[in-house]
């Protein structure tokens, strides 16, 4: 099993799937470095401080979906929403989409499943979002916000604001930082990606297909909600899991059961969990967590029906 062929052929493996996620991850984060200097916190709170409930819920979506902030980022912003009285609704819609619709998320669908998985995945994971604070909205979940300040986390060092000269200084600073950022986050996550070719290029080489297949494939339909429950108390980084995955679909997991590993991870890790314990109530967290179970299975199930057909 272990030969010489095997393991060169594996290193190969490795090479490749590196120099894909190394593309993949600094350009996601350049332009996610960008996104972050365009727009503000305090451009965020004051978006979405308008009055009607739809509008702001679908704006609470939007800017989660284009402000991929890690927990110790959101939750403060999140804080800072309900200080600065933005409705409950376009907050909740922010926190659902802002770690589950990112770009990083998206650039993953595109290299990995296509155009028509991807636009199915952010039609509905938007959709579940705005709705599901207009939702929470109505049901009076509003007094379930502790009136607590969480300090610490992310401050925006760097801003569109901050920064002088004319537009195309600006513009000319702005590429210079995102570029800088990207190479420094990049240098912070090394690791994290070297294991995750390591991992993508051990199980293409020398885990069996039928096994990966018969126990996630798609015909499994316990393997989608199962594999929700196991990504939601793991901190899965996306970087990571983008040659894991890859590899694994090549090798008969379904995408649905990749696609509910990676929500449930990226959308209610513990970290953030814990986080939002601070200041949500009891009842609150919970049906914070049920939700991203419920977007995880759903659309793993979506997934594995349109690439199906």
């Amino acid at each position: 099993m272990f030969t010489i062929e095997a393991l060169t052929q594996a290193g190969k493996t490795f090479l490749m799937l590196f120099g894909e996620l190394f593309s993949l991850f600094v350009g996601i984060s350049f332009v996610v470095a960008l996104l972050q200097i365009y727009i503000s916190h305090d451009r965020i709170k004051r978006i979405l401080t308008t009055p009607k409930k739809g509008l702001n819920s679908v704006l609470g979506a939007m800017l989660g979906a284009v402000t991929p902030f890690c927990s110790c980022s959101t939750i403060p912003v999140l804080v800072g929403l309900f200080k600065s009285g933005a409705p409950f609704c376009g907050a909740i819609s922010f926190l659902l989409t802002s770690p589950i619709l990112n770009p990083a998320i998206i650039t993953l669908m595109l290299a990995f499943f296509g155009l028509k998985a991807t636009i199915t995945y952010t039609t509905f994971t938007f959709v579940f979002a705005v709705v599901m604070g207009l939702i929470l909205d109505k049901a009076g979940f509003e007094k379930e916000v502790k009136n607590v300040v969480v300090t610490g986390g992310h401050q925006d060092s760097v801003s569109w604001e901050t920064l002088r000269g004319n537009f195309w200084q600006k513009q000319a600073q702005a590429f210079k930082i995102a570029l800088r950022d990207a190479f420094a986050l990049f240098k912070g996550v090394m690791g994290f990606l070297l294991l995750g070719a390591g991992i993508g290029a051990f199980i293409y080489e020398f885990v069996p297909a039928d096994l990966l297949a018969g126990f996630a494939g798609a015909n499994n339909l316990w393997a989608v909600p199962l594999a929700a429950v196991v990504g939601i108390p793991m901190y899965i980084r996306t970087e990571t899991m983008i040659p894991i995955a890859s590899v694994l679909i090549a090798k008969g997991v379904a995408p649905g059961v990749m696609i509910a590993l990676i929500l449930g991870g990226a959308g209610a890790s513990i970290p953030e969990v814990s986080l939002l314990n601070s200041i949500f109530k009891k009842k609150l967290v919970i049906t914070f967590v049920l939700c991203i179970f419920a977007v995880a299975t759903i659309t793993g199930y979506i997934f594995n029906f349109v690439l199906s057909n």
